[in-house]
């Protein structure tokens, strides 16, 4: 469990407590209205135990607070959103971070991704995948285990060809020409992305330049079934899990994906990129 969930917990328990002790009750009298056990209440106030939302609103009514639901409600709805710092999840080196990637992939059936200025990371060529490596590693200063990340990422990809796996990548045109790597290295890249256009488990659609949009994204994302979106930033790794959140982010998904094309298209598009590459 993260520090960050377990301080929101703990969080959350302390604004329990101070709602029973304010209504003149103790522990045992407050688990007598709510017909819990006393070690319930316990464990809820020392942060030992999550809150479900119906917990939340009987605790509100039995403490004659029913108009703190609402605040409490939003106070367990922030312990959904699991903020993993970049610094702590690649402090021994990348390959930890790539083998909890394979873990939940391994767990999805339905994957949609959107990538703004580079390739997602489930199509990436071994030799694209050493490149943003190495410069995550220089620039976060962290340890380089390049090799055991890059060999993850690859052992990763063997989800694609899954029976029963469906996979949808929205990538923005300006990630086939941004050059995190030589351009040879992004001409095998760019062969790779067509070699998929047409896997029965894949869907790769990419979003034109000239598209018109609904809304611009402002960042990329990651929606795991309907039960998971990952959002990366300079920082930290964002984890929703709260069902508001991932609403949101199939949104945008939608919105986004109404301006892609595939197929020829697609194809045209990367093609076009491969054949302004200075290869000379």
């Amino acid at each position: 469990m993260s520090n960050d969930f377990q301080s929101a917990r703990v969080a959350l328990g302390a604004r329990l407590r101070e709602l029973r002790t304010e209504a003149g009750l103790d522990g045992k009298s407050v688990a007598e209205l709510l017909g819990w056990q006393r070690s319930k209440v316990s464990r809820l106030e020392n942060g030992r135990q999550t809150a479900s939302r119906p917990d939340l609103e009987t605790w509100a009514q039995a403490v004659g607070r029913p108009e703190a639901t609402a605040e409490l409600v939003g106070l367990l709805a922030g312990m959904a959103s699991h903020v993993r710092s970049w610094q702590r999840q690649v402090a021994a080196g990348h390959r930890s971070r790539q083998e909890l990637g394979t873990a939940e992939t391994q767990l999805t059936r339905r994957l949609r991704a959107l990538e703004m200025v580079r390739v997602p990371g489930l199509l990436q060529t071994a030799d694209y995948a050493r490149c943003l490596f190495t410069a995550s590693a220089q620039f976060r200063q962290t340890p380089r285990d390049t090799d055991d990340a890059v060999r993850s990422r690859v052992q990763r990809q063997q989800a694609l060809y899954e029976p029963g796996k469906h996979f949808e990548f929205l990538v923005w045109e300006a990630a086939l020409h941004a050059l995190p790597c030589p351009p040879d290295v992004m001409a095998a890249q760019l062969d790779r992305l067509v070699s998929l256009i047409g896997l029965d488990t894949v869907d790769l659609r990419i979003v034109p330049f000239a598209a018109r949009l609904r809304r611009t994204p402002s960042h990329g994302f990651w929606i795991y079934d309907q039960r998971l979106v990952i959002v990366e930033t300079m920082a930290a790794e964002l984890w929703l899990t709260d069902e508001a959140s991932i609403a949101l982010y199939e949104k945008a998904w939608s919105w986004a994906a109404e301006s892609a094309v595939s197929g020829p298209h697609a194809h045209r598009l990367i093609a076009r990129a491969r054949a302004s590459l200075d290869l000379a």
